[in-house]
């Protein structure tokens, strides 16, 4: 697999990674062809998971990896806007008030 990776051009890393999906025995999403509303949804989230999350992290290991992404992922999803929403969160965190005063039986 890393013999095809050697060159910088994207098409070497297509092939690497498809190399990679099988060797894991991971399948793709499937876009059907002339789509645009599919690439586009797409291409919005991975410019802004670049912009907001890949070009602001610097990730030491695996379990690094997972708890920014986590975390980066609870705020996306419980408190960014999302324009096609509103300018809501797809998922708000609700907050209950609880009564001040204990109950005493």
């Amino acid at each position: 697999m890393m013999d095809r990776a050697c060159g910088y051009g994207p098409e070497f890393v297509s092939l690497a990674v498809q190399d990679w999906i099988k060797a894991v025995g991971a399948k793709t999403a499937y876009i059907e062809p002339g789509s645009p509303w599919e690439t586009g949804y797409c291409e919005s989230f991975n410019a802004r998971f670049r912009d907001e999350f890949l070009n602001g992290e610097i990730v030491y290991g695996l379990r690094d990896a997972q708890i920014l992404l986590e975390a980066w992922k609870r705020q996306d999803t419980t408190k960014r806007p999302h324009s096609p929403l509103g300018d809501r969160p797809p998922a708000p965190e609700t907050i209950v008030q609880m009564d001040q005063k204990p109950i005493i039986h």
